[in-house]
């Protein structure tokens, strides 16, 4: 036997000595590739008896300890990928040079400590492909200064900082095809080069640094030009127009500003253009005015004006289309429903105006998911014809197991250590009330949003009851008259639904209390008169959702109904004298597929599941004790825990951060103390963060979501400090003293049961 592969998930978590010692004996093996079989233990000893191995692969395992001397024996090594399997300890690079052969070595994302002695590089193998992903890397291993083979270097997730120095470009200017040194603290290049020194570069990933001064232009072999989230300035130039090859160019996140260059959207080969938020001004370009491949285009606030280009509707390959936020002023674009493969479409914050008409056909936008019209001034009435077409929020596509919108590039690499650019759907849009921002769009997501807009006339009620795909519903702020459509309770996905500010009149249909999964609900500031429906998420909307409808009445307003009024039939009926049992089971729910969508709230103290969501909310009893941390950090496909109004105590557990599909967290007005984790500012997804009324202190975690959250989120904590709040925090902050004594004699103990239940 030459070879041997142990594939993965075909083997349970096991120890080493007891399910692999026998490989040792296979001592001709020319390839062993354990890749992702769980394997936990030391590292595997029998590899030292394997000395004729070239290709070793032990990615994605369990290993507890350092990576073994007797590794360094294995002359005829060529191939070495240890990455994300849990080794530690101290590597000193020039024990690798014992490996002579060596092409390809992988250590990324372990726990190592990796140094590099001075004048190393003479005796370190010649690499073709160096990967070391978060290897806690401070500076550039000064044996890059003789890699004279190199074509593949990854260095992301590290923390290198200052310039890159010249003595890195240097040994591989003819042999680089990807450079990846996406996060770190770079702030530029030795000498400012004007164009990249690689001359055969592919690929190269600079995002989320701090680049400054102008953009450097890449050689004519690039593919993917990717510098999103630096600080780089002053405008593109016209020399990116000549690049024949590039497939993708993310200037996003910038301090970029002028006029984008004519040529801009002629390439043939362009496939992604993103760049959103940046500060170009003047007119689109005329994009695809010929062949093309673009799949996305994203120019989302700048301050761009003048009309949209009509060569845009020889995109056909178009998928995401991003003009929010701009001062664009034009009707609207309907020659854009005949692109076949148009599924976002954004055109909020503009000054858009006049009438949506008819369309031309009856399949216009025929893959549309996604429409965001807000904040411009379309008038006449709803464009019913055009929400008859959308059969995409009509249904859902369950065949597709697809978990994100995202724009794959059509692979045309020209080297085996070519890499590609593989780019999610990053929208911002309001729903529930507040602004979301998604950095991954979900796939079921299905919106429509024409706030904010001059609509008037009736909702028309037969063809928005067919939108049963439909997630989210947002017609605030316009002039719409009748009565709301009793078809929306046909939307049994609906979980954001706003028509507040309109002239709407008549009762609220009874039949939208079926809506199980509805988050947000507002009517306020129409004409809307009679009792509001009773039971399931109606009983968890306030006050502030119907006011400014004087003749409304029933929970939660304090205007009673009328006895002469009787409400509108319920699914549901509150036994006011049952009282309430306290002795709860709580459940684990084991993940599956997690398409995270907009936030939902369950009723009633009781939890529920739609396909692919799971939703817990015990708010507003008088639960006590710890929250369990160690079983909480197991409801990975949670996508909303809400555990308010409690009398909690102990801290919050940083195994929260496990739920990496959670969206919505509701903590406030227990008694919880201790620090908030830092672990959930890795909860992306993360649009609502609640912890008022706690005994909390210490930093405010920073980053990611948690740049989103006001003050409000956090009031009542007196020794909290940090963003958003204007208490600074010190350097050095001891714990507050305990204003907390429990008494034993309070009372009501909760038992609390915790299960698994397997989905």
């Amino acid at each position: 036997m030459s070879s041997f592969e142990g594939f993965p998930n075909n083997f349970s978590t096991c120890q080493v000595t007891d399910s692999w010692s026998w490989v040792g004996k296979l001592t001709k093996l020319y390839t062993l590739g354990l890749e992702n079989t769980r394997i936990k233990g030391e590292f595997l000893s029998f590899v030292a008896n394997l000395t004729r191995l070239s290709a070793l692969s032990l990615m994605g395992n369990n290993f507890q300890g350092e990576i073994p001397g007797s590794l360094f024996q294995l002359k005829n090594l060529e191939y070495l990928d240890l990455s994300s399997s849990n080794l530690s300890g101290f590597v000193e690079f020039d024990q690798f040079s014992k490996l002579k052969k060596l092409k390809v070595l992988r250590l990324s994302d372990n726990k190592l400590s990796l140094q590099s002695k001075p004048n190393l590089g003479a005796t370190f193998p010649q690499l073709e492909v160096l990967e070391l992903i978060s290897c806690n890397l401070t500076k550039f291993p000064e044996f890059l200064k003789n890699q004279y083979e190199l074509s593949f270097l990854d260095l992301r997730n590290n923390s290198i900082h200052g310039r890159i120095p010249k003595w890195v470009w240097n040994a591989t200017r003819e042999t680089l095809f990807t450079l990846h040194l996406a996060h770190n603290f770079l702030t530029g290049f030795d000498q400012n080069p004007i164009i990249l020194p690689w001359q055969n570069l592919d690929f190269v990933d600079l995002q989320s640094n701090m680049l400054h001064g102008s953009l450097p232009i890449p050689p004519q072999s690039i593919r993917n030009y990717v510098v999103r989230d630096n600080n780089y300035s002053g405008d593109i130039s016209r020399s990116f127009c000549n690049l024949n090859n590039l497939q993708a160019l993310d200037l996003s996140n910038n301090s970029l500003s002028g006029m984008l260059p004519k040529c801009l959207g002629n390439s043939s080969s362009l496939e992604i253009l993103d760049l959103h938020h940046n500060s170009f001004h003047g007119s689109i370009p005329q994009i695809c005015p010929g062949k093309n491949s673009l799949k996305m285009v994203d120019l989302s606030y700048n301050q761009l004006q003048g009309k949209v280009p009509r060569s845009m509707a020889n995109c056909t390959h178009l998928e995401f289309l991003s003009l929010g936020n701009n001062q664009l002023s034009d009707i609207f674009p309907s020659w854009l429903g005949a692109l076949p493969a148009l599924q976002y479409l954004s055109l909020r914050s503009n000054g858009f105006h006049g009438m949506i008409g008819k369309p031309a056909t009856n399949h216009e936008f025929p893959k549309l998911c996604i429409i965001d019209l807000s904040n411009n001034g379309f008038s006449g009435k709803l464009p019913s014809n055009y929400l008859d077409n959308w059969n995409s929020m009509k249904f859902v596509d369950d065949e597709n197991h697809q978990i994100y919108f995202r724009v794959s590039p059509t692979s045309k690499r020209s080297n085996t250590y070519a890499d590609s650019y593989d780019v999610p759907y990053s929208i911002t849009t309001t729903a529930k009330g507040v602004e979301l921002k998604y950095d991954a769009t979900p796939y079921q997501l299905r919106l429509i949003d024409f706030s904010s807009n001059r609509f008037e006339g009736e909702i028309p009620a037969g063809i928005i009851g067919n939108l049963r795909a439909l997630h989210s519903l947002n017609l605030s702020n316009n002039a719409l008259t009748g009565q709301i459509p009793s078809s929306l309770g046909n939307l049994t996905a609906l979980e954001s639904l706003d028509l507040s500010q309109n002239q709407l009149s008549g009762r609220i249909p009874g039949n939208l209390a079926q809506l199980n999964f509805l988050a947000y609900f507002n009517v306020s500031h129409n004409h809307l008169w009679g009792p509001i429906p009773l039971g399931q998420q109606f009983g968890t909307f306030l006050e502030d959702s119907y006011q400014g409808n004087s003749g409304l009445c029933g929970k939660p307003l304090s205007k009673k109904c009328d006895s002469s009024i009787s409400p509108p039939p319920s699914i549901f009926e509150e036994d006011e004298d049952s009282g309430f049992q306290i002795a709860l089971d709580w459940y684990v729910v084991l993940p599956g597929v997690v398409s995270g969508l907009i936030v939902g709230v369950v009723a009633g103290n009781f939890w529920t599941s739609k396909n692919h969501e799971w939703l817990i909310d015990f708010s507003s009893n008088r639960f006590e004790g710890e929250i369990p941390a160690g079983i909480i950090g197991n409801l990975r496909a949670l996508h909303s825990l809400i555990i308010s109004n409690n009398a909690l105590t102990g801290h919050i557990p940083s195994s929260l951060g496990n739920l990496t599909a959670l969206e919505s967290l509701d903590l406030s007005q227990n008694q919880l103390s201790g620090r908030i984790p830092g672990d959930l500012a890795q909860l992306n997804f993360l649009a609502y963060f609640n912890v008022f009324h706690n005994r909390l202190w210490g930093p405010i975690p920073l980053g990611q979501q948690f740049g989103t959250f006001l003050e409000d989120s956090y009031v009542g904590n007196s020794s909290l400090c940090g963003k958003p709040l204007s208490k600074k925090c010190e350097s050095s902050r001891p714990p507050p003293p305990s204003i907390f004594e429990e008494d034993e004699d309070s009372g009501f103990q909760i038992e609390l049961d915790w299960y698994v239940v397997l989905p």
